[in-house]
């Protein structure tokens, strides 16, 4: 005769009963997914793209070094020679880029040990500022890549406004730097008027607008009574009037000056926007899917000019901080100074995120100011960050590769740690 007693299953629960089963594995905790998706999230993989760009500069160094080359000539006979090269090759270049981008432990005061970090500001304060027009553009599905012709239109408005048109003194800032911004955003909502009306694709606009504000301000600066100086045959403006220049913030021995103030507005701004407006959720639904927004009534044409209007201003406040706080004796047309290029890398560097942007911005203007103390007294050519700013981009273009090389977990969408724990809630209340 067989037994009564009912066998139990494979998950530990005798068949017929109702007692919830207890899981043989136990879910991940809160903390374990939260770290999960810190480490294997967005932030995450760009920073470790800036390491990965750092190793790679740091490759570089080592293969156009003349020591290192001259010690691995020698390697099996005195092979720590070679590693001693190596080590003050790259240690040396990268203490003098941390030397000129953020302390400078060699100086005599303190005033002058954080000037570096002061010249990072003012590298990444027009860099922020455009790179947060081109994030912007990324978030509603548009590729941006008319920063230079924002700029140059921005600039040539408030560049006029500051050197020909005099004003009192504070009304003279306000009013040059709103029309910089005006410029710049009819600029850019040309760009989103063409996408709108024609479909015109964004990149190819942005492109020839590129060329034809260049040119447009180039016939400005050469044509007396326009933007050139009086008296003057080189194509340049006249001198910014001193009613009309970013005052510095801290003193006239750092370049910082109102214009970081300005950018760190523009990121609260941007952040509001998206994270907190009725207009940045239509801006995030066009961005997730423009077919399903528009189903959803979401007028897909005026985003798209609504967005490159802000976008636009954004970009133009670059163009303005480089006419009133940087060439405020004049300026030229190479004023944009490939800012708008290097935008699209500050913007991807930070995930269109404007405090990411914002950070962006910071790291590359330390490489720039970095960069100038690494060829002066190691002898490093400017061109290697150059390089590195390049492998960065490729690296954030691939964080499957980043993750693979570092062995990190893919994150799992819409924080998944919250799946298992409203099962085994459902399971217990049954």
């Amino acid at each position: 005769m067989s037994s009564t007693n009912p066998t139990p299953t494979a998950t530990g629960q005798e068949p017929g009963s109702t007692t919830p089963a207890v899981d043989e594995v136990a879910p991940p905790s809160r903390g374990q997914q939260v770290l999960k998706e810190i480490f294997g999230g967005s932030a995450a993989i760009s920073v470790l793209a800036v390491v990965l760009a750092l190793i790679a500069g740091g490759i570089l160094i080592v293969m156009t070094d003349e020591a290192v080359a001259e010690a691995s000539g020698y390697f099996f006979s005195r092979p720590g020679d070679t590693f001693t090269a190596i080590f003050a090759a790259v240690g040396g270049a990268y203490e003098a880029l941390f030397r000129g981008s953020i302390i400078n432990l060699r100086a005599d005061d303190f005033g002058s040990a954080i000037r570096p970090f002061m010249n990072t500001l003012a590298n990444a304060t027009p860099l922020s500022a455009a790179g947060l027009g081109v994030a912007l553009a990324f978030r509603v599905g548009l590729f941006n890549i008319g920063g230079r012709g924002q700029m140059l239109i921005a600039a040539a408005a408030a560049g006029y406004v500051g050197a020909y048109i005099p004003m009192p003194p504070v009304l003279h800032l306000v009013v040059a730097l709103i029309v910089g911004l005006i410029g710049g955003a009819l600029w850019g909502g040309l760009v989103g008027l063409l996408k709108a009306r024609t479909g015109a694709h964004e990149v190819i606009v942005t492109i020839m607008l590129n060329y034809i504000a260049f040119y447009l301000v180039s016939f400005l600066l050469r044509t007396p009574g326009a933007l050139q100086a009086p008296g003057q045959n080189n194509p340049k403006s006249g001198p910014m009037l001193e009613t009309a220049v970013f005052p510095k913030l801290f003193g006239d021995q750092y370049n910082v000056n109102l214009g970081f103030v300005l950018v760190v507005l523009a990121t609260i701004y941007v952040w509001y926007l998206l994270n907190r407006s009725a207009m940045g959720f239509r801006f995030r639904a066009v961005g997730e899917n423009p077919n399903a927004a528009r189903v959803a009534g979401i007028k897909v044409e005026r985003v798209y000019v609504q967005v490159m209007l802000i976008a636009g201003a954004l970009v133009g406040l670059a163009g303005v901080y480089q006419v009133l706080g940087n060439f405020t004796g004049g300026f030229a047309s190479g004023l944009d100074a490939s800012i708008g290029v290097d935008a699209i890398t500050v913007a991807l560097l930070g995930r269109s995120k404007p405090w990411g942007v914002f950070f962006a911005g910071i790291l590359f203007g330390a490489l720039k100011a970095g960069s100038y103390t690494m060829q002066a007294s190691e002898g490093i050519p400017v061109d290697i960050v150059l390089v590195v700013q390049s492998f960065i981009v490729l690296f954030i273009a691939a964080p499957p590769l980043v993750r693979s090389i570092f062995r990190l977990p893919t994150p799992d969408p819409l924080f998944q740690w919250r799946k298992p724990m409203l099962a085994r809630k459902a399971e217990v209340t049954k």
